[in-house]
């Protein structure tokens, strides 16, 4: 059975602040990096065998640290970086509504596409390591879509937030893609 436990990334001036990110490469902000320090903690290094990332810095910096504390194999995946929202990256929710009343952005990578991208991210993963226990690190828009993908639209994509550094675990048995849990966030409750 391949395990993949798939982390948000910690916090971002702009999560703070409400603003689409997608491909823009935004740094974490301290609540990020206090955020990415308690996930590793958190996490025991027995449980895992690989360290996946997604190449954006918001991610690769929550994955560094939280190796610290894991020192886990690391590889960057760019099928695991966010989804571009083209010209709504940068926008707060009370611009985006003004600018975009239907969601549709210009420019934005379209849903298809993207669902291929990320569930061939997680194919892969599954086929480079048969019956390893995954960590991958990514981004709201990319888990959001995953879920929804396994679990046919019940969860994910626009029926859950998920919070900065939430652990979502999904298995692979018996030829099928399995969501044991997600949005996981007892390891926030010490500090942040």
């Amino acid at each position: 059975m391949t395990l993949i436990c798939l982390v948000r990334h910690g916090e971002t001036d702009w999560n703070a602040e409400g603003r689409v990110q997608g491909k823009t490469d935004i740094p974490l902000n301290q609540k990020g990096r206090e955020q990415a320090e308690l996930c590793g903690e958190s996490l025991n290094p027995n449980d895992y065998d690989v360290l996946v990332t997604s190449p954006l810095q918001r991610a690769k910096l929550t994955a560094e640290i939280m190796n610290n504390y894991l020192e886990l194999p690391m590889i960057e995946m760019e099928d695991f970086a966010e989804r571009s929202f083209g010209d709504g990256e940068g926008l707060t929710f009370e611009e985006r509504t003004r600018l975009f009343p239907d969601g549709n952005y210009p420019n934005k990578e379209d849903r298809h596409s993207f669902n291929q991208r990320v569930m061939g991210a997680v194919n892969r993963v599954s086929s480079m390591y048969p019956g390893k226990r995954v960590l991958v690190v990514a981004h709201g828009a990319v888990i959001n879509q995953i879920l929804h993908t396994l679990s046919n639209g019940e969860i994910g994509s626009g029926k859950t937030k998920l919070l900065n550094t939430c652990i979502s675990n999904i298995h692979y048995q018996e030829e099928k893609w399995i969501i044991k849990n997600y949005n996981q966030i007892d390891h926030l409750t010490k500090k942040v």
